[in-house]
């Protein structure tokens, strides 16, 4: 009987793994660093991610023109091109999970007719738009309200730190709808909308190839008929999408810390050696090296198994808030364990270790930041134990 593998469990799995990582060698190390230091958005790789891979509808049936896979699938996808590019796949991310995945699963058939094919095929570059200027994690806060006016909304607020804005041709936006903290629902907006202008790319520490800005509603109008569900039921559609984003968020530090830990290897093992000695046989070098991959793969396993069990109809919150904490806090302390193995060549830019540092800072805020997700965690097992 063959063992069962938890990270390529189908044959299917394991195609895409290799597909991915033939592309991600090929395409995008390449031209990583360059588009970091220019920070710089490589549009035309991005839509090669739809056209040649079909990377785009991952997780929606082959019915309506998706692949039809799972959140596993989308776990490797992450995970195998964030080894190379961090940057450009965030922006994937924003794609794919945050407006796809969860635009596919919150609208109804009439929606999915009008949108779902332009995202799909690459036509149209999506994001979601959540953040504001003063609410973050404290998604209850949001000030961005949306009035109806007959068979339209009208739009008013500000959206900030939203991946893709500079670029994106349509958006999931949360606003208010009513009175109550909870009272808030989903549009899809559309870069043409009258009202709607978008800031300049934000300049940021790391991700930089991914675009990143604010939006900026005035007076927008929007159809009535693209509100997302029910008005005001909105927090469904969020609470629905958070594993899934949760696990992409961890499967690129796990990426990040996988490529780390190859780098830092290699050097140890075989370029480098101090007084007559290859760096691997150090105490110093070796206990870095080892943890940096025992953590690795201990983080890597647990984003694996909870993807398992995770479907558009079935939340795995605790174990899904556990990923993210582990895996981002191990793909920053890899990458800097990386650095400190590599020396001055890893702080040098010419090296992959110091992008990939950078990079990985910002797991560990967008998605819900490792503080609330160590609330979640304490709030879920508070719960099982009363």
């Amino acid at each position: 009987m063959a063992q069962f593998d938890i990270f390529n469990p189908t044959d299917e799995h394991r195609s895409l793994r290799s597909t991915v990582q033939r592309f991600a060698e090929s395409q995008l190390d390449p031209q990583a660093a360059d588009h970091d230091r220019r920070a710089q958005f490589n549009d035309q790789l991005f839509r090669r991610l739809a056209t040649e891979l079909g990377l785009f509808g991952l997780t929606i049936p082959e019915s309506d023109g998706g692949a039809g896979m799972d959140a596993t699938a989308s776990v490797i996808v992450h995970e195998e091109l964030s080894r190379h590019d961090p940057g450009l796949i965030l922006s994937y991310l924003a794609h794919e999970v945050l407006f796809v995945h969860n635009f596919y699963h919150s609208s109804n058939e009439q929606q999915r007719d009008r949108f779902l094919a332009k995202v799909i095929d690459g036509t149209f570059i999506a994001g979601m738009a959540m953040t504001e200027p003063e609410c973050g994690t404290d998604v209850l806060g949001m000030r961005t309200r949306a009035v109806r006016d007959g068979d339209n909304y009208i739009v008013n607020g500000i959206k900030q730190f939203i991946t893709n804005a500079p670029q994106g041709d349509i958006f999931l936006v949360y606003a208010k709808t009513g009175d109550s903290p909870r009272n808030i629902s989903a549009f899809v907006v559309e870069r043409t909308s009258p009202g709607f202008s978008s800031g300049p790319a934000e300049s940021k520490l790391g991700m930089r190839a991914s675009p990143t800005g604010s939006i900026v509603f005035e007076n927008m109008i929007i159809p009535a008929s693209n509100l997302l569900g029910n008005e005001g039921g909105a927090m469904v559609h969020m609470m629905r999408n958070l594993e899934i984003e949760r696990l992409t968020l961890a499967a690129q530090s796990i990426g990040i810390a996988r490529r780390c830990c190859d780098v830092m290897t290699k050097y140890a093992v075989s370029e480098r050696r101090a007084f007559g000695e290859y760096l691997c046989e150090f105490g110093q070098i070796q206990r870095l090296i080892s943890e940096s991959f025992a953590s690795t793969q201990a983080a890597r396993a647990l984003v694996y198994s909870t993807a398992l069990n995770v479907t558009p109809d079935r939340r795995e919150s605790l174990d899904a808030a556990a990923s993210k904490l582990i895996a981002t806090v191990t793909g920053e302390t890899v990458a800097r364990n990386a650095i400190q193995v590599l020396g001055g060549y890893g702080y040098s830019s010419d090296c992959p270790l110091e992008r990939l540092f950078r990079d990985s800072v910002l797991l560990s805020i967008g998605g819900g930041t490792n503080e609330a997700m160590q609330r979640n965690i304490t709030r879920d097992l508070a719960r099982q134990y009363r």
